[in-house]
């Protein structure tokens, strides 16, 4: 079966196809979130004071994240231990994490409005993407799993559940790309930093 985002969505035709084959295409949201994460640095507000805030935020994301990241095996496992016993989708969890601690540190409420309107207008379309995929490969189990987990709004917490999981370092840092992820992260946060308090 093909996976193409924009065949599987049945996206439109004419310029509203085009919105759709670029919103449903995987890369091009990853690149917007990470260009996102620097306009938040370069167009900081200097002199207040949530930066502090924000990066303890952005850091729980990135943390959440990696350790999702280190628990799945994309379309070969479906994972539902971890932080996948809490949302569905724990990666795009960590993501509104980071782009909305690194908004809040940025001070700038354009920025903070550009970063609202990329998760309206990305986030339905991936998740809705990745349900249907994931039901069509898991089948039963994924609808059993789903029926009691949001897709990134934690609904509860079961801690042997959030426990009972495997996690691989080489599979999150490595080949889920958490690693070089990270290092962006860290530079775009000290060059924020600069500018805040500038």
């Amino acid at each position: 079966m093909s996976w193409d985002r924009s065949e599987v969505m049945n996206a439109r035709t004419g310029l509203l196809g085009l919105f759709d084959r670029v919103r449903y295409k995987e890369i091009y949201r990853q690149a917007l979130g990470l260009l996102l994460v620097l306009v938040c640095a370069v167009l900081a507000e200097p002199g207040h004071d949530r930066v502090l805030v924000g990066f303890i935020l952005a850091l729980a994301g990135q943390l959440f994240r990696i350790y999702a990241a280190g628990t799945i095996f994309k379309n070969k496992q479906l994972a539902s231990n971890g932080a996948y016993s809490l949302v569905r989708h724990p990666l795009y969890l960590g993501n509104i994490l980071i782009l909305g601690g690194f908004s809040l540190a940025s001070g700038n409420l354009w920025v903070a409005l550009a970063v609202l309107v990329f998760f309206l207008v990305w986030y339905p379309a991936a998740i809705k993407y990745e349900d249907r995929k994931l039901e069509q490969i898991f089948g039963d189990d994924w609808r059993t799993w789903s029926q009691d987990t949001n897709a990134v709004m934690p609904n509860g917490f079961n801690w042997s559940r959030f426990t009972d999981t495997q996690w691989n370092a080489r599979q999150s840092m490595l080949r889920n790309g958490e690693l070089p992820i990270s290092a962006y992260l860290v530079a775009c946060a000290v060059w924020l930093w600069l500018r805040a308090h500038s």
